[in-house]
C-alpha cells in the first residue's frame, strides 16, 4: 500500500535537523565517521574502477542500496521512475502488468494483473523470475529488475520462471501499455459480482458505478454480493479506506502504526452503506496483498463479511512517497497497519473464514442408477392422480428383493452437477488451459455465490 507525501519543505528541513535533534555530541562524531568512510569508497571508486563511472550513477546506486537493505518494500525512484510510478497509480502504465517484490536474491511475483501479457501468459503468484533475457537477477535490486522489465511497448522480453513442482521454463512476452480497469462487474444468478484488481485513483469510483449498475439489473431479486480481492497486489491507502467504508456504517476500518507515537493514525467509516447491508462474501487468495489485505482485515473484524479462499500475502506495512529536490523519490516505509481488531498481518497474511482453494472441475459420469418408480409394484405419487402412473417394468428385482445397494453419492460442485477431483485438486493454471478469474469454471466464485443463494434461500424461508 502507498500513501502518497506531499509536504516536500517539510520533508527537507526534518531531514537537516536531524543530527541536530537526535544525536548528542558523541553520536554525531560517530555518525560523521562513517560519513567519512563513505566519502574514502567514494573516491577510491571514481578513481580506480576498471571503467569510468558518473558521479550521479554512484549516488543514486548508494541511496537505493541504503533504502534497500531496510526492508523488500523501501526504494529510491530516479526521475523517470517516478514519473512512472504517478502514471500507473492514474490507471495506466507500460510493461508487463505483473506485481513483484524481491525474496532471497530473486524476483517474485506477487501478483499478475488481469488482462495484459503477464495474465495471459500464465504467470502465477508465487512465481520465481530467475533470469530476464538471460541475465540472473541475483545481485540485482528490486528497482533494477523492474527497469529491465519495461521497455518500448511491443518489444519482448524473455523471462525465466521458477514455480514449485516445476522444471524452471522460459517464457517470451511482448511489452504493452498497461490501462487497467480496476473494477469490474457483473450478474450471477441474482448475486452481483464485483472484482477489483488493484487499487488505484479511479477504485471508488468504479465501485459505486458497479453497484449502481447491479442494483438496476436485478432490483429486488439482488441475493448479495461477492467481492473479488484476489490476485490484487494493493495500491493506495485512501482507496482501500474508500471501499471498505462502501461496505461499512460505523467503525474503525484500519490504523497505522509509525516510529513516533504522534504519527499513529485511524481511519473510521462514516455512516452509509452503499450496498444496504446486502450479504458479502469476500474472496482472497496469496496473491491478495496490502489494500486488498486492508478491505478483507476490515470486512473481517466487523463480521460485515464472509471472507473464503486461501490465505493472503501478509504485506501489513505502509510506503511513502517522498519526493526529493532531485524530481525523483524514496519510497519508504513509514508505519505498520493493524486491522480494526489490532492485529498486524505482517508476513501471516489474513485466514479466510472458509478455506477453498482453487480447483478444476470435471464433469464425473455417474452409472445408471434404479429409481423407486422403476422398481415391480412401486406406490404411485398420490399427485399423479388421473395421470397415468403406472411404472414401467425395467427389470427390477423380484418382490421381497432388496434393489442394488448405492453408495451415497459424493456433494457436487456448487451450482455446477459437477465434481472437483478430491484427491489432487489443480491449481488456478493448469496445465490444459486457465481457470479464468471470474468465469464460468471458477470453483471458489461457484462456492461463495451458493453461499450467497443459500442465505437467500434460508431468509426468505425464515421470513414465510
Amino acid at each position: 500500500m502507498i500513501r502518497k507525501f506531499g509536504l516536500v519543505a517539510l520533508a527537507a528541513g526534518a531531514l537537516l535537523l536531524t543530527p541536530v535533534t537526535l544525536f548528542g555530541e558523541e553520536g554525531a562524531s560517530d555518525t560523521y565517521r562513517q560519513l567519512n568512510l563513505f566519502g574514502e569508497v567514494f573516491e577510491r571508486v571514481r578513481a580506480d574502477y576498471v571503467e569510468p563511472i558518473s558521479d550521479g550513477k554512484l549516488i543514486e546506486a548508494a541511496i537505493n542500496g541504503m533504502l534497500t537493505s531496510l526492508d523488500p518494500h523501501s526504494s529510491y525512484l530516479n526521475p523517470d521512475s517516478f514519473r512512472d510510478m504517478q502514471v500507473q497509480t492514474k490507471g495506466e502504465f507500460g510493461g508487463l502488468g505483473i506485481e513483484v517484490t524481491l525474496e532471497n536474491g530473486f524476483v517474485k511475483v506477487v501478483s499478475p494483473i488481469d488482462d495484459t501479457p503477464a495474465a495471459k501468459a500464465g504467470i502465477q503468484p508465487g512465481d520465481l523470475i530467475t533470469h530476464l533475457d538471460g541475465d540472473s537477477v541475483l545481485g540485482m535490486t528490486l528497482q533494477d529488475a523492474v527497469d529491465k522489465m519495461r521497455g518500448p511497448v511491443d518489444t519482448k522480453i524473455k523471462l525465466t520462471i521458477a514455480r514449485k513442482g516445476k522444471e524452471p521454463f522460459d517464457v517470451t512476452l511482448t511489452r504493452a501499455v498497461i490501462k487497467i480497469q480496476s473494477v469490474r462487474s457483473k450478474v450471477i444468478n441474482d448475486v452481483g459480482y464485483i472484482r477489483i484488481t488493484s487499487f488505484n485513483e479511479q477504485t471508488e469510483t468504479g465501485l459505486e458505478s458497479a453497484v449502481s449498475e447491479i442494483k438496476s439489473k436485478t432490483g429486488d431479486k439482488l441475493e448479495g454480493y461477492v467481492l473479488d480481492l484476489r490476485n490484487n497486489p494493493g495500491g493506495l491507502l485512501d482507496q482501500a479506506v474508500a471501499v471498505s467504508d462502501s461496505f461499512l456504517d460505523k467503525g474503525e476500518i484500519v490504523s497505522t502504526r509509525g516510529r513516533k507515537p504522534e504519527m499513529a493514525q485511524r481511519f473510521n467509516a462514516k455512516a452509509g452503506d452503499l450496498t444496504d447491508n446486502m450479504p458479502l462474501v469476500v474472496l482472497i487468495n496469496g496473491g491478495s496483498a496490502s489494500a486488498s489485505e486492508i478491505v478483507a482485515g476490515a470486512l473481517q473484524d466487523h463480521h460485515r463479511a464472509i471472507l473464503l479462499g486461501t490465505t493472503s500475502f501478509g504485506k501489513g506495512s505502509v510506503q511513502t512517497i517522498i519526493p526529493l529536490s532531485n524530481h525523483g523519490a524514496m519510497r519508504l516505509t513509514t508505519a505498520r497497519y493493524y486491522t480494526p481488531s489490532g492485529h498486524s498481518i505482517q508476513g501471516k497474511g489474513i485466514e479466510p473464514d472458509i478455506d477453498v482453494p482453487q480447483a478444476k472441475i470435471e464433469p464425473i459420469e455417474a452409472p445408471p442408477r434404479r429409481r423407486e418408480a422403476d422398481l415391480k409394484g412401486a406406490l404411485p405419487n398420490p399427485e399423479d392422480e388421473g395421470k397415468n402412473a403406472e411404472p414401467k417394468d425395467k427389470g427390477a428385482p423380484e418382490s421381497g428383493v432388496k434393489p442394488e445397494s448405492e453408495a451415497p453419492a459424493k456433494p457436487s460442485a456448487p451450482g455446477t452437477g459437477t465434481q472437483p477431483k478430491e484427491t489432487e485438486p489443480a491449481p488456478a493454471t493448469a496445465p490444459d488451459g486457465r481457470v479464468e478469474m471470474g468465469g464460468p469454471e471458477d470453483y471458489q466464485l461457484l462456492r461463495a455465490v451458493d453461499l450467497l443463494r443459500g442465505m437467500a434461500l434460508l431468509k426468505q424461508r425464515a421470513a414465510n
